[in-house]
């Protein structure tokens, strides 16, 4: 038996609240199955289970807030006897105390009569839509049954709908017909929701935790190069006008592959300080960091991102940019990246000096392509050039090593065909 716990979704994260179950006790899961979701500051997150098996007893209601590393369900190996539906669901008292901060833990109160859950809300009217979040799993199941989400009242952490309010309104629509009443028909109490403000401020709170630990912890230093992209936005011109619209690549996905590629030659940068050692990265998996609407950033893995094509690789990221946006995005998304990749050039910064999330050991960061005077063959002509940086960790690697792997990235991004 395997004990499915919550997950480290980053080194700001220390708790985080279980917002419903995607599976249930009895179903057979394999590796990468999703079977929950997990609000953390930084939004709601779809949580991978990393064994086979049949889902057991869950240990953890939905809504309740537990520490990092808490068991939240029991899977159930094949050797076991487990078979699907054989499962009972967990007793009311069997889950976890809700934690009130990251590290206390409140001893689990006395359940009475189970509350009665909201009705959903109005079909129409003017605040419909502003409600707050919906699940990816509920949007989904929405989708599929007609149901616009933003019209119920959800019964998740902060009032979020979930799958059950989803499944509650399409249960009840019909007997609302019958009876001639609204299927949404306002109710006089709806759950209290975060405020956008104290959300951004919350994620404010987690991001500053995570870089207070960074400058703490790790021994920065810093190298930068400016590098002549003549070539590369030569090609990639080229290149995209050979192709439709929407296999076009865009210069940062250009500077994502050339930093995978040159990780192949300088893998101390690819990877994790652990303990009192560097720990080499299972893959190149590149976190590409996203600017969140109404603030904050996530840096969400690209698997593989040596591997991919640049057509590929634009695709991957942006959809992966599209989910990150709408809280859609995986735990295993959250967990994976070997190294962050920030580009703030459509933002008008011609430089940026990252600071390096733990347990990662580099951070490169490309700024904005502009032109400048540049010597070719003894004469000065215009040319455009991109502000290239990186932060390391002492630790893991030096300065020395650090130059010779932004000149990597330049000679990769000098011979574009190849990338």
């Amino acid at each position: 038996m395997a004990e499915f716990r919550m997950p480290s979704l980053g080194a700001d994260m220390e708790a985080g609240t279980l917002v419903e179950w995607r599976k249930r006790p009895g179903d057979r899961v394999a590796r990468g199955d999703i079977i929950a979701e997990v609000e953390t500051e930084k939004g709601i997150v779809e949580v991978e289970v990393f064994s086979d098996g049949v889902v057991g007893e869950f240990l953890v209601q939905p809504g309740t807030k537990v520490p990092v590393g808490t068991p939240l369900a029991k899977i159930l190996e094949d050797q076991e006897g487990a078979s699907p539906g054989a499962v009972p669901e967990a007793a009311p008292g069997s889950a976890a105390a809700p934690a009130t901060d990251a590290g206390h833990v409140e001893a689990p109160a006395k359940r009475g009569p189970a509350a009665p859950r909201p009705e959903p809300g109005p079909a129409s009217g003017g605040g419909a839509t502003a409600r707050g979040r919906v699940t990816p799993g509920a949007r989904r199941r929405a989708e599929e049954l007609g149901i616009d989400p933003t019209t119920l009242v959800g019964t998740g952490p902060d009032g979020a709908v979930v799958l059950s309010d989803v499944e509650r309104a399409a249960a009840e629509a019909p007997l609302a017909q019958q009876e001639d009443i609204p299927a949404s028909a306002p109710k006089p109490e709806e759950p209290a929701r975060v405020a956008p403000e104290e959300a951004k401020a919350r994620m404010r709170h987690a991001i500053a935790a995570a870089m207070t630990r960074s400058k703490r912890e790790i021994p920065h230093y810093y190298v930068s190069d400016t590098v002549d992209v003549g070539v590369a936005l030569t090609w990639l011109a080229e290149f995209n006008a050979r192709v439709p619209l929407p296999d076009r690549v865009i210069p940062a996905v250009l500077f994502l592959k050339a930093v995978a590629l040159s990780l192949r030659e300088f893998p101390a940068f690819n990877g994790f300080w652990q303990g009192e050692k560097f720990v080499p990265g299972p893959g190149i998996h590149v976190g590409a960091a996203i600017a969140l609407r109404g603030g904050g950033l996530v840096a969400p893995a690209l698997r593989d991102t040596d591997r991919a094509t640049p057509s590929e690789l634009m695709h991957r990221f942006r959809d992966t940019v599209t989910r990150a946006r709408s809280g859609s995005l995986r735990s295993s998304e959250m967990s994976d990246a070997t190294i962050t990749v920030t580009s703030l050039g459509d933002r008008g910064t011609e430089s940026v000096f990252g600071v390096i999330y733990p347990p990662q050991v580099a951070i490169v960061g490309f700024g904005r392509v502009v032109e400048r005077p540049w010597i070719v063959n003894g004469t000065v002509v215009p040319r455009p050039v991109v502000h290239l940086t990186l932060a390391g960790d002492h630790r893991a690697t030096d300065g020395h090593a650090g130059a010779l792997f932004l000149a990597s990235i330049a000679q990769k991004l000098a011979e574009p065909d190849r990338l």
